[in-house]
């Protein structure tokens, strides 16, 4: 797709399921790096980590070691703020970095894990 293409679905749904944002919460208040699952007017259901973890994670995948990103759901009076994860202007965003030190799209890596057990359960139901 096109840059132009990209930017259209991004103006018309852009915190849609699988989209990778930086959210902050209150109450007690948490930065969390992840994909977006899936966002009602109920709350949140994010597939990510703490923002403080996100150097570590990067360490684990990059030595192949297994991790476990939170499946989460947090009501919507928790949510301060929920912004994409974006560059901003010449500071790279967090998932460029990511993908720059992994050579890994996050989307695939955060959204694939818990996916992944779920089929697993579910096949030994």
């Amino acid at each position: 797709m096109e840059r132009s293409g990209k930017i259209d679905i991004l103006a018309r749904t852009p915190f849609a399921p699988g989209t990778i944002v930086v959210v902050t919460l209150g109450n007690p208040r948490e930065k969390l790096w992840g994909a977006v699952l899936s966002l009602t007017a109920e709350g949140l259901s994010l597939c990510g980590i703490e923002l403080a973890s996100f150097e570590d994670l990067i360490s684990m995948v990059k030595e192949g070691e297994p991790f476990t990103p939170s499946v989460v759901f947090f009501p919507m009076h928790r949510l301060e703020r929920m912004e994409l994860d974006l560059p901003d202007g010449s500071i790279p965003s967090l998932s460029q970095r990511f993908t720059g030190k992994t050579n890994l799209d996050p989307a695939e890596v955060l959204v694939r894990q818990p996916l992944g057990r779920l089929r697993a359960s579910e096949a030994r139901r």
